[in-house]
């Protein structure tokens, strides 16, 4: 019961510090995802390896994993509220045409990194763009001004 404990309180760590490190940083990856590949290579490499290890004890770690990762996704499917603490918010970064320097601050986005990508999805301007939104996922959408 010690492994299963030692796992939540693990998972419950990282969440936080996935969630404290940042979409942009994670966007190809989703922090569950991120989360579960670090904590199941670790669980079954301390198997493999480890000879105050047992097997058992990798399997027992995977398995709470697991089933807090299947927990996770079932409560944040049937919550709102726990979606937006576990995922969060889409930010917006650009609102008709203009900068919204608070947002930038608090994602730790500089302007350059989101020129970038307007550059990618062929926008030259921020004046083109009506607005710009920090996904959930850690990309950002463009919705370009009419005309």
């Amino acid at each position: 019961m010690d492994i299963a404990l030692r796992a939540l309180v693990l998972y419950a760590f990282l969440v936080f510090v996935t969630r404290v490190v940042g979409r942009r940083e994670l966007s190809s990856l989703s922090p569950f995802d991120l989360i579960l590949l670090i904590v199941l290579g670790d669980a079954i490499q301390q198997g493999l390896t480890q000879d105050d290890y047992s097997i058992t004890g990798a399997v027992i770690a995977v398995a709470t994993i697991a089933t807090l990762q299947v927990g996770t996704s079932y409560i944040s499917f049937r919550s709102q509220r726990a979606r937006r603490v576990l995922e969060g918010l889409p930010v917006v970064l650009i609102e008709r045409g203009g900068v919204v320097d608070r947002n930038l601050r608090r994602e730790r986005m500089s302007l350059d990194e989101v020129a970038e990508e307007m550059r990618a999805q062929q926008i030259a301007s921020v004046d083109d763009v009506e607005w710009g939104i920090l996904e959930s996922n850690g990309t950002i959408s463009f919705i370009k001004k009419p005309g």
